[in-house]
């Protein structure tokens, strides 16, 4: 532990933004790829606080909870792991005991990173509740069909993001009707169940439906390569965006080729802020660094030759020209026929002082 000592990042960023919905809540995944490793995990934390993401999340799960013997393996877990080397033994090589998460959750709160974890079960989410209070739970894909789970899940009170892979909008509406007999605090995430997930089938636009159909925040738990989803989600309106880290892309098991390393972690907090920068607050006016450049960029008022002071203005007297700094060309029609009290050089720009 001593390699990996907190590092107090204090990036501002905590479960009190999420409460208040100010901005994205970025979630970075640790998940399972600290390979049953402590100290894994204690360098993923690190990660996660130096890109000042909001949170970092793992998992918690006994074996068995979630996975049974039977269990076959998906695709992507065939190419990540051993053919001799079953579901049920992956799960079990990556739990970690439940002692570990407390230390887990102590060094993330000494780095001043919220602690976030999903458990996988009945007796892991007793523990995760009552043993580690996470502020908010975060139900996994998993689950959206888990009805009693989701049942026990709303029930703790704890705000809940719900991440819907797998699922067609009917399966949302289901869940959503348990979970809001006892929870109405909801935000429900868009999500492929795929690893990587393939961008012609990511579908952001179903994170917006989600939204116009059932009324919650929505946000987009992002398994693709690369940013451009998740600024694409932020851009629609995401409220929360989480997205798998690790610490080698090479290292062994399921989930750390479709992950971001810490330096990729880095620049796509930073996409996101930008992304959030971009958008604004939607009030349509001159920026800041604008205003310095109107009198440069508009134009105003000027004489169109030299005219002499007493003359009455005619259309023919008049041009609008660069610099801004005169009478606005709207108001032309104001000054035909006004006498000048001084004289005019050509482009001069005419100010409402010139006038008897």
């Amino acid at each position: 532990m001593d390699n990996h000592l907190p590092q107090n990042c204090n990036n501002g960023w905590g479960v009190k933004k999420f409460m208040k919905q100010a901005g994205v809540y970025i979630i970075a995944e640790a998940g399972v790829n600290h390979n049953g490793s402590l100290d894994n995990a204690f360098r993923l934390i690190d990660a996660a606080c130096e890109a000042k993401a909001d949170a970092v999340k793992f998992q918690t799960f006994k074996p068995g909870e979630c996975t049974g013997i039977y269990a076959e393996k998906v695709d992507y877990l065939k190419e990540s792991s051993p053919e001799s080397e079953t579901r049920y033994d992956i799960t079990c090589n990556l739990a970690m005991a439940f002692e570990n998460f407390v230390k887990i959750k102590e060094y993330a709160q000494k780095s001043n990173i919220t602690f976030l974890t999903t458990a996988d079960g009945q007796e892991s989410l007793d523990f995760v509740v009552n043993v580690l209070d996470v502020p908010l739970l975060k139900i996994a894909s998993t689950e959206v069909t888990n009805l009693h789970f989701l049942e026990m899940m709303a029930e703790t009170g704890k705000p809940l993001i719900l991440s819907t892979g797998m699922s067609s909008l009917g399966d949302v509406e289901t869940a959503l009707d348990v979970i809001r007999k006892h929870n109405d605090d909801v935000t429900v995430l868009h999500c492929v169940s795929e690893y990587p997930a393939p961008v012609e089938e990511i579908n952001l636009k179903a994170m917006v439906t989600l939204k116009n159909a059932f009324g919650v925040k929505v946000g987009f738990s992002d398994h693709t390569l690369g940013y451009e989803a998740a600024v694409a989600a932020a851009a629609l309106g995401a409220m929360v965006i989480e997205k798998h880290i690790t610490l080698d892309k090479n290292m062994d098991g399921p989930d750390h080729k479709a992950s971001l390393n810490p330096v990729e972690l880095i620049e796509f907090v930073q996409k996101i802020r930008n992304t959030e920068a971009l958008l604004g607050d939607g009030l349509k006016k001159a920026s800041e660094s604008e205003k310095k450049n109107i009198v440069g960029i508009r134009r105003s008022i000027v004489a169109s030759r030299d005219i002499e002071e007493g003359s009455r203005l005619t259309q023919d007297d008049l041009a609008c020209k660069r610099p801004g700094s005169g009478i606005h060309p709207c108001d032309a029609e104001k000054i035909i026929g006004m006498r000048l009290n001084t004289k005019l050089k050509m482009d001069q720009p005419l100010l409402w002082e010139y006038f008897k």
